[in-house]
C-alpha cells in the first residue's frame, strides 16, 4: 500500500480566487436568459469633488449632446438623467464592452448649493457641472484671541 501525502492548501482557493469568479460568473458572464440587454440598466459613473467654494461633478457621455442630457437639482438631489444610442445592429461582435442604454444617477449632495448660480458645461463628450456651495456651508475661520 502506497501512502500518498496530499496538501490541502494546494487544492484550495483562496477567497480572492472566489470572489473573482464569483463576480465574473455574475457581471461579465451573465448566463443565458438572465438578463435581456433591453434589461440592462446602465449606471454612470461620475468623478465627484469637493473645494471650499463648490462641488464639482463629471461624467462623461460620449456621442451625446448637451440637449440629450437632462440635469436637474431639487432641494439637495441632483439629477443626471439621458440614453447612450446603443451601437450598430447589423453587424456581429466578436465582443462589445461599450454600454448602452438610459441612465440616470441621483446624489444627495448633503451641502446646500447655489442653483441660480450653478453651471453645466458640456465638452467633447465631457459634462462638468459646477455647483457653488450656498454662504451657510462654507468654511469659516474663526480666529483664535490671546487673553
Amino acid at each position: 500500500m502506497t501512502i500518498i501525502r496530499g496538501n490541502p492548501w494546494r487544492e484550495a482557493r483562496t477567497l480572492r480566487q472566489a470572489m473573482d469568479e464569483l463576480f465574473e460568473d455574475s457581471f461579465v458572464r451573465p448566463r443565458e436568459g438572465q438578463m435581456e440587454r433591453t434589461e440592462r440598466r446602465l449606471r454612470l459613473p461620475l468623478d465627484v469633488y469637493t473645494t471650499p467654494e463648490e462641488i464639482v461633478i463629471i461624467a462623461s457621455l460620449p456621442g451625446l449632446t448637451p440637449e440629450e442630457v437632462d440635469v436637474t437639482i431639487d432641494d439637495d438631489r441632483l439629477t443626471i438623467r439621458g440614453e447612450l444610442r446603443p451601437p450598430l445592429q447589423n453587424v456581429d461582435y466578436l465582443f462589445q464592452e461599450r454600454a448602452y442604454g438610459p441612465f440616470s444617477r441621483t446624489l444627495t449632495l448633503n451641502v446646500p448649493v447655489e442653483t441660480d448660480e450653478s453651471e453645466a458645461v458640456f465638452e467633447n463628450g465631457v459634462l462638468t457641472l459646477t455647483l457653488p456651495k450656498a454662504e451657510e456651508s462654507k468654511p469659516k475661520t474663526i480666529e483664535v484671541k490671546r487673553k
